[in-house]
């Protein structure tokens, strides 16, 4: 079996949480009376962290660095609440992960989601199959830097070559091909296949046994 690794990215990956990451933003948006979005549009605002959404999100006109600072911390307060209400695995990933434990595949979830959350939903929602869920710690380190993907491949003691990595973004796409890793795009998360191969995927699936395959 040439790969023997999965680094699988989160939201839009594994979980669909846009109506929890978007209800979040949105209760914070109202306490301070700025325009709420759609879900749609939250759509475009997921995958470069949650810094970067509530940047997203917010009128231009009040956009200062303070702003952000001050809902960030706001939104993740109602975020860590609600962060499991609606989110939930897409469709057949669940026994897609029980069939790559049975064959010893080696799995992590790497995502720009905070490092907190990140670890929180993984471990809640997916309890027995990653043996590490990485979230962001430090802006540095945001997704498409390979540094936590290189890391991951160093503790399973693999070449990156060796991993697969899968995500439904332009960013997941560009972290894999940074870490020399094979990018896997997913069809059923909140970019485009033709995002995903435009931006390096090898290949796009369109639901989870198609992995199965490229193993």
């Amino acid at each position: 079996m040439k790969f023997k690794g999965i680094i699988f990215d989160l939201d839009g990956t594994l979980v669909d949480s846009l109506h929890d990451i978007s209800d979040a933003m949105n209760t914070v948006l109202q306490s301070l009376n700025f325009p709420t979005h759609t879900y749609e549009t939250y759509q475009y605002f997921i995958g470069s962290g949650l810094r970067n959404l509530v940047s997203k999100a917010l009128p231009s006109t009040n956009n200062s660095d303070e702003q952000i600072e001050l809902c960030f911390e706001c939104m993740i307060n109602e975020y860590r609440e609600m962060c499991t209400v609606k989110t939930k695995p897409y469709e057949g990933i669940l026994e897609l992960l029980e069939n790559l434990t049975s064959e010893n595949i080696k799995m992590a979830v790497f995502s720009n989601k905070a490092d907190e959350l990140t670890k929180k939903i993984a471990s809640e929602i997916f309890p027995n199959h990653f043996d590490t869920a990485v979230g962001l710690s430090t802006e540095a380190l945001k997704k498409p830097n390979p540094f936590e993907a290189l890391e991951i491949s160093k503790k399973w003691n693999l070449k990156p070559e060796e991993i697969l990595f899968v995500g439904d973004s332009d960013i997941d796409m560009q972290t894999a091909i940074n870490a020399n890793m094979f990018p896997v795009g997913v069809s059923w998360g909140y970019r485009t296949e033709e995002e995903l191969k435009t931006s390096g995927a090898k290949v796009v699936i369109n639901n989870a046994s198609e992995l199965i395959e490229i193993l």
